[in-house]
């Protein structure tokens, strides 16, 4: 709370409450604590209009998923006006439009719907049989969320269908009796027991109470990497609380960095992780500066606005009055990219050095050209290839067409750095086509979420394993022993070559040579 709570507490009734819904006496309740917020308004990273809609309501359904313990402490003291005085109460929340409910699934009857049974663990068998359940279990705004992608979704779509277009090249007549995935994703590090980590992903209580920290206990599990997203919804010290709690306890973890405009906000955060004990490297994000346009995010934000009750909402241009739907206003994943630094530019590398000791990998890395500058950059432990699971720019490559780039002009980056790839994993075989082009290992970060989703951690372990499973199968029936052994030698990527990115000299000279 903000400050420390007084010990006789003033009881605020409901009614008074509800008529604090201007940007001139803003009040929320979180947690049946009534917040004054209006000095706040200006000062939110995602701008005023957030806090605005749940004027004169109880935000702490909107709040907790995604704010970290601690938040309300940086209100001052006088911002905590009071308790609710639970003799009084809100309005009843208006009821959602269609189609945006949850736990339901059609029957066979047009136009009714079914109670949705989550399938028992053992029975989901592969990736997309939780990406299914999540459909059913996650709320209308947690999946539009997860979901969302930027404009047409051609790259969100291109991640996963990409890889049907590349073929593996068994081998045969070899013991396969023993193969191990044992592999180092950092030279120095202890060795991971898959070629696979959990790519950053936010907002994971949105998902499940347990939040980041569930995936956390499954990595652990699973002896597997997690990279903890700078927009989690729980603090770096909540996630390894139990970490800290058991000093043999040899699971590390990486932390994700979005570099705030006010530098000192970076700053103060890689101190804390520092102080953990519990990270060993930094993956900075540089693909996100400014936010892609996710449609389903902001077109659920709107309708659940204009199924709200008659509280007012505010125009683009004043702040005040104006239309219900909001639709200037963009969904959570606007929101959570407000106050970043749109200027970092390559030297800015030095700065990041200069406040941290450990490995830095850069992620959302697209073109070759940008792959031989970090590569050949003294700060640069790791290239991490991703368009941000196709959230970013849309029409972008996927990782493993930038990774056939890089093969194709910049060999000498193979193996010079670690490489990790992202984007669109649903199989195991997934997983070794990119091993076999030059990846170190692959991150998963949507299918981390969906298996949170409706089992807790388990559920992620499930996820973990049903990729172990196939990616040990699949390196049996490559013929190879471990993952050093895979190479380019085990793919055929003719069918996706034509869409690798040439150079304009080669261009021409095709044209030239078709004219002859």
């Amino acid at each position: 709370m903000a400050g420390n709570t007084p010990k006789t507490e003033r009881l605020i009734d409901a009614s008074e409450v509800i008529k604090h819904n201007s940007p001139e006496s803003c009040w929320v309740i979180i947690h049946n604590q009534v917040y004054d917020v209006t000095d706040f308004l200006s000062q939110h990273p995602a701008g005023p209009k957030v806090i605005l809609g749940l004027a004169g309501k109880d935000a702490t359904s909107e709040f907790d998923p995604i704010h970290p313990t601690g938040t309300l402490d940086e209100l001052p003291s006088s911002a905590h006006i009071g308790r609710l005085n639970p003799a009084t109460s809100l309005p009843a929340p208006a009821t959602p439009p269609p189609n945006v409910g949850q736990g339901t699934a059609s029957d066979d009857k047009a136009g009714q719907q079914e109670p949705y049974s989550l399938p028992p663990l053992a029975h989901q068998l592969n990736l997309d049989d939780f990406a299914l359940s999540a459909r059913h279990t996650l709320s209308p705004k947690a999946l539009a969320y997860y979901t969302s992608a930027a404009d047409d979704l051609i790259t969100h779509r291109l991640n996963s269908s990409i890889f049907s277009r590349i073929l593996l090249r068994p081998r045969v007549l070899i013991d396969i009796r023993k193969v191990s995935t044992e592999t180092t994703l950092l030279p120095g590090h202890a060795p991971s027991s898959l070629p696979l980590f959990i790519a950053p992903a936010a907002l994971a209580k949105l998902a499940h109470p347990s939040g980041e920290q569930g995936i956390c206990t499954a990595a652990g599990s699973q002896g597997i990497i997690q990279c903890i997203s700078n927009n989690a919804s729980q603090t770096p010290e909540e996630v390894v609380a139990d970490l800290l709690a058991d000093p043999s306890n040899p699971q590390r973890l990486w932390w994700q960095l979005y570099v705030q405009a006010d530098r000192t906000k970076s700053e103060r955060m890689l101190d804390r992780i520092h102080k953990t004990g519990k990270f060993t490297a930094v993956v900075l994000t540089v693909d996100a500066s400014w936010p892609g346009k996710r449609e389903a995010d902001e077109r659920l934000k709107n309708t659940l606005a204009a199924a709200a009750d008659n509280s007012p909402t505010f125009s683009a241009s004043s702040g005040h009055g104006g239309e219900k739907t909001l639709a200037t206003e963009g969904g959570i994943g606007k929101s959570l990219f407000a106050g970043q630094d749109m200027s970092l530019v390559w030297s800015d590398l030095a700065w990041l050095r200069s406040r941290t000791k450990l490995p830095i990998i850069i992620k959302g890395l697209q073109t070759f050209e940008d792959c031989v500058l970090a590569a050949e950059n003294p700060h640069v432990a790791g290239l991490y290839l991703s368009n941000h699971g196709g959230r970013a720019m849309d029409t972008a490559p996927p990782a493993v067409l930038t990774l056939l780039e890089l093969r194709r002009y910049a060999p000498q980056i193979l193996g010079k750095k670690p490489i990790f790839v992202d984007g669109g994993i649903r199989r195991g075989t997934d997983v070794l086509k990119c091993l076999c082009l030059g990846a170190t290992a692959v991150g998963i970060g949507r299918a981390a979420l969906f298996g949170l989703s409706g089992y807790g951690p388990a559920g992620v372990e499930r996820t973990i394993q049903i990729l172990r499973e196939e990616i040990e199968g699949g390196m049996k029936l490559l013929g190879v022993h471990s993952v050093d052994e895979l190479g380019s030698r085990h793919v055929n990527t003719a069918d996706v070559d034509g869409l690798v990115y040439k150079k304009l000299d080669e261009v021409t000279k095709i044209k030239i040579r078709a004219k002859l």
